[in-house]
């Protein structure tokens, strides 16, 4: 499969997996009690699919290089994450939010590096990356702080973590991957557009 075949994969798959974000979090905020009962199966099997779009994009070739930049280590870890929260769901259950705090406050904290070089880049938009990286991380702290004590009103606060997740993932692949449609464009010519 050529680069941009690749991109093109990572960069549809960040998209759904910004969706499913967004969704899980308006479920959360929706269906607190509902939502603790599969919590666990959900959020595992979210955490490895992202790992794994993270890593495909990681090794694709963005013209940026800035969406994907940390997507190695930090998709390895997604499904490592992942994994332990599928096999040991009743001992993590205590700590899923703290865990949901620090995979999202993590990412936040990534693009908020990632949205200052983006602004070295030119990009108009890295303004809004940066706010919403650092409200994003702002509810991922609060997850880690867990202010309500585990009750209902930390479902809620998970929700809208995971929806400003999911808008944070698409904001972040929208204004960043550029995809080449010429493979034979010298990546110098695109630099002068800029």
């Amino acid at each position: 499969m050529n680069s941009s075949g690749t991109l093109k994969i990572a960069r549809n798959g960040y998209i759904v997996m910004a969706v499913v974000f967004c969704a899980l979090g308006i479920f959360l905020m929706a269906a607190p009690e509902k939502a603790v009962k599969i919590i666990c199966v959900l959020a595992g099997i979210l955490f490895i699919a992202d790992g794994i779009i993270k890593i495909i994009g990681y090794f694709s070739r963005d013209f940026y290089c800035l969406a994907f930049q940390f997507d190695l280590g930090f998709g390895i870890l997604m499904i490592a994450v992942g994994i332990l929260i599928l096999v040991r769901r009743e001992a993590i259950l205590r700590l899923i939010f703290v865990i949901f705090g620090l995979v999202i406050l993590t990412d936040a904290l990534l693009r908020i590096q990632m949205s200052v070089e983006a602004k070295k880049f030119g990009l108009k938009l890295w303004w809004a990356v940066l706010l919403i990286a650092v409200t994003t991380g702002i509810f991922g702290m609060l997850l880690l702080v867990d202010p309500a004590g585990g009750a209902k009103l930390t479902v809620i606060f998970t929700g809208v973590a995971f929806l400003l997740e999911g808008i944070l993932k698409l904001c972040v692949v929208v204004y960043t991957v550029k995809i080449r449609e010429n493979e034979n464009v010298v990546w110098e010519d695109e630099f002068r557009e800029i």
